[in-house]
């Protein structure tokens, strides 16, 4: 079982540790254990029944009357919220929980529900890329299991690789991105989603993968000489040096405008200078998707 502190469910419920606090003084549906030093921490049940408390509240339902539901009048209760983003957000919810039980077929199937009825790009942008940004934060700070993460990571991969593999358009963009993640990067999920995004609008890519050494870019890049360089970083080794990285694709790639996207740029305070460009958000990177030239038949 896991175990989560009160900034975890903050992070995961989008409620204030301060108001969490406040709820545990003044209702029944949440009592956290303690450790010996008298610190808070919360079982997957708390997670899941904060999770689904917190989406009823801000959809509506006032937290007194919510304290007096049982758990299936709570369920039946967000199954009936019929505001689209609150379904989104129950879905996301529904993936959270799925990932704390390990119920690896369930997640699946809420997955597969949702990309037959969306599609794959929409499943990512609605539920996954939220999913992801939610929980991102425990995997930092390894408030999850490794195998968790591992296999839930795995199924949106596959997820993905066969988005990819099944798309047809009839687009074609005269440019090529060749998509790479350093050494010591091996969170590909975001890279794939570009990946996808690219070739679905008609863009030529080339698609390196994970934890690939600079002088292998620069072999691939001296044979297909590619318009971009894209970069996603979410988390990397101790050992992994943003400024020297950045350094290495000025000096490597002097005419190549190379794209970095991902959580590590939000936390880069230092000046970037061409051809490095950052891509702090996801309406950032799809302007610089969207900002290829119109496509030719």
């Amino acid at each position: 079982m896991n175990s989560f502190t009160i900034k975890d469910l903050e992070n995961l419920s989008g409620i204030k540790a301060h108001t969490i606090r406040i709820w545990e003084q003044r209702y029944s549906f949440i009592k956290p254990e303690r450790t010996g030093t008298n610190i808070r921490y919360y079982s997957n049940d708390e997670l899941k029944k904060i999770l689904n408390v917190a989406l009823l509240n801000k959809y509506g339902f006032k937290i007194s009357h919510i304290d007096k539901m049982n758990d299936g009048e709570i369920k039946e209760k967000i199954l009936s919220l019929n505001q689209f983003e609150a379904q989104q957000e129950r879905i996301v919810n529904d993936l959270i929980q799925c990932m704390v039980d390990i119920d690896i077929e369930r997640l699946e199937a809420v997955l597969d529900k949702y990309i037959a009825a969306k599609g794959i790009e929409k499943t990512i942008t609605q539920i996954i890329f939220p999913f992801l940004e939610k929980i991102g934060i425990l995997w930092l700070t390894n408030h999850i299991n490794p195998a968790q993460e591992h296999l839930v990571s795995n199924i949106i991969r596959q997820k993905l690789i066969v988005g990819i593999d099944n798309i047809v358009t009839a687009l074609k963009v005269n440019k090529t991105v060749l998509l790479f993640l350093p050494e010591g990067e091996y969170h590909e999920l975001g890279l794939l989603f570009m990946n996808y995004l690219l070739r679905s609008r008609g863009v030529n890519t080339i698609y390196l993968g994970s934890s690939v050494p600079l002088k292998d870019v620069e072999y691939v890049v001296r044979l297909k000489k590619p318009d971009y360089l894209y970069s996603h970083l979410t988390t990397v080794g101790q050992s992994f040096n943003f400024d020297r990285f950045i350094q290495q694709l000025r000096e490597k790639f002097r005419q190549i405008p190379c794209i970095v996207s991902g959580k590590l740029t939000c936390t880069y305070e230092k000046k970037i200078q061409a051809p490095l460009h950052f891509k702090r958000s996801f309406p950032e990177v799809m302007d610089f998707v969207s900002g290829f030239s119109r496509p030719v038949s």
